[in-house]
């Protein structure tokens, strides 16, 4: 076999040898990213869970704030009143 044959031959296996491990270390990082993806999700489920609660309590602060928005409405238009037979 001719010496440009042997080199040819060894740029080649070279050349997969490279292309091997380029694609090797692509499967590490994208094994890493499904790792630190799966945590995340994890701790969302988990931050969803714990939030669970939260919505029944709001719906009965609003309608506790609804009631003290009202009472102050009512509380400033009476001060504008007494205010205006003031002046």
């Amino acid at each position: 076999m001719p010496v440009a044959g042997v080199v040819s031959l060894i740029l080649v296996f070279l050349l997969v040898t490279a292309l091997a491990a380029y694609l090797i270390w692509v499967v590490f990082i994208l094994r890493h990213a499904v790792d630190t993806l799966g945590k995340v999700t994890f701790g969302v489920r988990a931050i969803a869970h714990r939030t669970e609660p939260v919505g029944p309590v709001l719906a009965d602060v609003n309608a506790n704030l609804t009631a003290v928005a009202e009472a102050l409405e009512g509380l400033v238009a009476s001060a504008s009143e007494t205010h205006a037979r003031a002046s």
